[in-house]
């Protein structure tokens, strides 16, 4: 067993936009608490997270990061996450697997896009949540209005437990002490706001509060922990997690580290993870205890396939996973063996013995393990999911080829690989060009999977322009038929297919229905009807994009008792539905985006215009400190191609955005005829 037991453990996910600091904030909590002698630095390649050739060579952090650190005997697990909008996935894939959420908050850039996203998201999931002002340092800094400007737009519960003193030269509590000035006003003001807060969780704490006007910092603890677990608290910290004048020193952090020991829930205290468990034809939920003597739960959170093989990172959310542990996957019947047991420090792997509930681990070679996947030493809990494992759907899209002869099979293994490791990238196989399309979240996405095909796999390929995921549907009801008759001198072909077509809802999918009466096509082959619908579904029959929300009903048709064959009846059934489809007015549908801008107030104009001009429709703006302002819309995701770049250029290199698919509408007429246009050359190609 570890030094430590599920009660010492303290899980913090940081997260936060790009540039904000979580890495260096890591490496601060490392070098505090002796793990490691000094402070990495991003700039150097040396930091204990960003370890791989690609996120040394841009700066930034590109993937997780697991680490681990001891401080009075309590065992910190701390899991440093990419900022960028591009890599979203990798940072909520972390958020089951922890009690805490810290979002850091760059002071001199303020609240920006990915700062919100990762707010609400952590909010949605009932995690306890703090905020850590991170280059509290820096020049120039307003940090009286990013406190309140925090505080507008997450709420009042957010709340200073320290604050910044003598021109951010040093930090003071504000929690358990009520004396002296800080840089944003009198010590004793935020005391008395934290304390009223935290006592309103408890009424006979509440009742001695307003009796005697203060109480003790021991009898805080327990109600702190309840305000931090209903989101009547969301802490702020402020720090530096290395000065701009001497990047070996750092402010704030052994306050920080305090604060995640003495008051950050355990797996006990915090809010559990959610399951939903399979039964039947419903769903119920079930309740997950962190006792180590219960049968062993845990969930995959994090892939990664390196040189020592598969390596999958879990979350044990009850009882305990040993080298000699034979778990069952999901719904399957046969145990996994486990073999071996690893703490993640970084890119090192230290062999451990046992894994205890609430402790993260990592074992290797188990194959079958995706993220999300369940692992469960229990009969009884199978058909277990996560009840949140959802993601952005990835909307850019790449066509890829090999540049050289004898790599086909090589990239199908390498982007199965990449595949496994990022749930917000996506490789599927387009039926109609017979192409590979690889599907992220944006532009440095799909850059930063090309450049480790080549680095890691050793595959080089071409690439076509960004492909949009449109859809076709209907707009009216239509019939149509098709006879299909082939003699070859043997056995011939015979089918002939009734069907009618009509509109479903939007998003409400494929419904097919057998109308026949009288046995004019044998019940046998109705099977065969619905998988030539089903092929045109998939291969479309305007524009080549799959078809939604269409409700097939076949109705008539006729059959021969020796040429009718199954074959026969999926060919009728092609040629008839596509006959009905071109009667009942099909139209594009093209994937709409909410994208959230922060860009400087002297270029709202210039960004609102060109929005306008990219059919986009403006929902809000908002001022922010700093004179950054955000701008929130609805623009049509074909319009979004190399918006980066264009951003980019805009504004200076000052603007940064996030997007996610909001909705499909329908592309309007002179944009479909373009498309249309283009697919029919095509066609006649193929």
């Amino acid at each position: 067993m570890p030094s430590y037991t599920t009660a010492d453990i303290r899980n913090i996910a940081l997260v936060g936009h790009a540039g904000a600091g979580k890495t260096s904030l890591i490496e601060g909590i490392m070098k505090q608490t002796g793990v490691i002698g000094q402070i990495g630095l991003v700039e150097k390649g040396d930091t204990v997270c960003d370890f791989t050739d690609e996120e040394k060579e841009r700066g930034h952090s590109l993937f997780n990061s697991v680490v681990h650190c001891d401080h009075q005997n309590i065992h910190i697990n701390l899991i440093d996450t990419p900022g960028s909008p591009d890599f979203v996935g990798q940072a909520l894939a972390v958020m089951e697997a922890v009690e805490t959420v810290a979002v850091v908050i760059n002071a001199s850039a303020g609240i920006e896009a990915s700062t919100r996203r990762m707010m609400d998201r952590a909010k949605a999931l009932n995690l306890c949540r703090m905020i850590i002002v991170n280059r509290t340092d820096s020049e120039n800094v307003d940090l009286a209005t990013l406190l309140e400007n925090i505080r507008e737009t997450f709420g009042r519960e957010c709340l200073p437990v320290n604050l910044p003193a003598e021109g951010a030269m040093k930090i003071i509590d504000c929690f358990t002490n009520a004396e002296g000035d800080s840089d944003v006003g009198p010590v004793a003001d935020a005391h008395t706001q934290i304390v009223e807060q935290v006592v309103e969780v408890d009424d006979a704490l509440m009742e001695t509060y307003l009796e005697q006007g203060e109480v003790k910092a021991e009898q805080l603890h327990e109600p702190f922990g309840k305000a931090l677990r209903e989101g009547h608290l969301v802490p702020i910290c402020f720090t530096a997690a290395r000065r701009h004048n001497d990047p070996q020193t750092s402010m704030g952090i052994q306050e920080l580290i305090d604060i995640i020991s003495k008051q950050a829930p355990n797996p006990i205290e915090g809010n559990p993870c959610q399951f939903t468990r399979r039964d039947g034809d419903g769903q119920e939920s079930l309740a997950v205890e962190p006792d180590i003597d219960k049968p062993a739960l845990a969930h995959v959170f994090k892939i990664v396939n390196d040189r020592f093989g598969k390596l999958s990172v879990l979350r044990v959310h009850q009882g305990k996973v040993t080298k000699e542990s034979q778990l069952l996957l999901d719904d399957g019947k046969r145990p996994l063996k486990i073999g071996h047991i690893y703490k993640m420090q970084g890119a090192e792997h230290r062999e451990a013995d046992v894994a205890v509930a609430g402790d993260l681990c990592a074992v290797i070679k188990v194959e079958e393990l995706k993220i999300g996947s369940v692992l469960h030493e229990s009969t009884d809990q199978g058909g277990l999911s996560l009840s949140s494992d959802t993601y952005p759907t990835p909307m850019f899209g790449l066509a890829v080829t090999a540049r050289s002869r004898g790599d086909e099979s090589k990239i199908g293994e390498a982007l199965t690989k990449l595949d496994e490791e990022d749930p917000t990238f996506l490789v599927t196989r387009d039926s109609t060009t017979h192409e590979t399309i690889i599907n992220g979240m944006g532009d440095m996405h799909l850059r930063v999977v090309l450049e480790r095909l080549k680095s890691k796999y050793n595959v080089e390929v071409d690439t076509k322009p960004p492909k949009i995921a449109y859809r076709e549907t209907i707009t009216s009801k239509a019939e149509g038929h098709h006879r299909h008759k082939k003699q070859t001198g043997g056995a011939g072909q015979f089918g002939e297919v009734y069907l009618r077509v009509e509109p479903l809802e939007r998003d409400a999918g494929f419904e097919f229905s057998n109308d026949i009466f009288g046995g004019s096509i044998p019940h046998q082959f109705i099977p065969a009807v619905e998988k030539g619908v089903r092929q045109i579904l998939q291969e479309g029959c305007v524009a080549g994009y799959p078809l939604q929300d269409v409700k097939v009903s076949v109705y008539d048709g006729k059959h021969h008792p020796v040429d009718s064959k199954e074959v026969a009846f999926v060919t009728a059934a092609r040629k008839g539905f596509q006959d009905a489809v071109s009667k009942a007015k099909p139209v594009l549908l093209e994937p709409i985006v909410d994208v959230e801008i922060t860009m400087p107030n002297a270029n709202m104009g210039d960004i609102t215009g060109d929005l306008s001009g990219k059919r986009g429709r403006v929902q809000g703006t908002d001022m922010m400190p700093g004179d950054m302002a955000v701008i929130t819309a609805q623009v049509p995701l074909a319009e979004m191609t190399n918006y980066q770049s264009q951003l980019k250029s805009v504004t200076g290199g000052q603007g940064s955005f996030a997007m996610e698919l909001s909705h499909y509408e329908q592309v309007p007429s002179n944009v479909q005829q373009q498309i249309v246009a283009q697919y029919k050359p095509k066609k006649e190609e193929d």
